[in-house]
């Protein structure tokens, strides 16, 4: 055993807040609005948007509202990446500057759509964040066809310094 170790308690987290995230999908209409886009179109291996790469820079808010002042931003990609069921894989840095919060969390992970919720890794952070880790658990909050989505992010961090 080594003489630093220390057990991480998954039931008491060291940080946790709950946040909300926002994705507007640019149609070819909604220029001024739109805070992702599609990189790279799917591909005819299924009808699940199999290879479709998504570029973001989203807002994050405290509560539902999209026009809530936001708290960060997630900026990053995701992309589709099955062809039998929406499953998607996401790599991105929240980036936070506000009064109440300066730094980054850096998430990452696997969101299988069809889950009512999904853990990803939180891999990193800086600021008030510095090497963060821990889990950000997804649920879909709300689906409005292809062009909007918000997800509630659970955030519990183990790794606090």
């Amino acid at each position: 055993m080594f003489a630093h170790s220390k057990k991480l308690d998954e039931k008491k987290p060291c940080k946790r807040f709950v946040l909300y995230y926002h994705d507007i999908l640019f149609n070819g209409t909604n220029a001024a609005n739109a805070t992702s886009a599609a990189a790279v179109n799917h591909t005819q291996l299924g009808n699940f948007k199999h290879g479709m790469l998504v570029i973001f820079d989203d807002p994050i808010t405290k509560d539902t509202h999209l026009l809530s002042p936001p708290i960060a931003r997630a900026q990053g990609f995701y992309f589709y990446d099955m062809k039998t069921t929406y499953n998607a894989w996401f790599s991105y840095t929240l980036i936070f500057n506000s009064t109440e919060h300066k730094g980054t969390i850096n998430i990452m992970g696997a969101d299988m759509m069809m889950e009512e919720t999904r853990d990803l890794s939180v891999v990193g952070g800086t600021g008030d964040f510095f090497m963060a880790r821990g889990i950000a658990t997804f649920r879909t909050d709300t689906l409005q066809g292809d062009y909007y989505f918000r997800l509630e992010m659970d955030i519990k961090l183990y790794e606090c310094y």
